[in-house]
């Protein structure tokens, strides 16, 4: 199934009124049946805290019963509501400025800066954020620094390292 751009957004606002963030919405499944899965974290959590099967939970059921009510969605759909895991992606531009200094890895559609398809590196946060411009900045391992044009980004996420 599609995702229905209004029920992301009130989705998102649900969320926020819960205390929590919207990490990312992903539509499945078919029309008579639609997977949403639903990620979500504490606005201020840093990498690996993330939250809890118990809260995710709650969420789920307080969303349960506003999707219950909508006609877009079929009475069959199935909401599936996690943490975003230890390699959470980074997806919106609050993303890439709170994980300033974490080691992050991005995908490419295709061959990122001549190098390869994926990079990984310290993150340095964003240039030109809200412009047609906007890349992300990395410190790569060899010590050199990068911009990436999101533009050019299929998938951004935090890369856990063992201690």
């Amino acid at each position: 199934m599609r995702a229905v751009p209004e029920i992301d957004l009130e989705l998102e606002h649900r969320v926020e009124d819960l205390g929590y963030e919207l990490v990312e919405i992903r539509w499945g499944g078919s029309g008579r049946r639609p997977m949403l899965k639903v990620r979500i974290d504490r606005p201020d959590s840093t990498p690996g805290e993330g939250v809890t099967v118990d809260e995710c939970a709650a969420v789920s059921r307080a969303l349960e019963a506003w999707l219950d009510g909508l006609e877009e969605l079929s009475e069959r759909y199935v909401l599936e509501v996690s943490s975003p895991g230890v390699d959470r992606p980074l997806v919106r531009e609050r993303d890439f400025e709170r994980f300033r200094g974490e080691h992050v890895a991005v995908k490419g559609r295709e061959v990122l800066l001549g190098r390869a398809t994926r990079l990984e590196g310290e993150l340095l946060g964003l240039a030109d954020a809200g412009t047609d411009r906007e890349a992300v900045r990395l410190r790569l391992p060899s010590g050199e620094e990068v911009r990436v044009p999101r533009s050019e980004i299929r998938k951004a996420h935090l890369v856990f390292t063992w201690k």
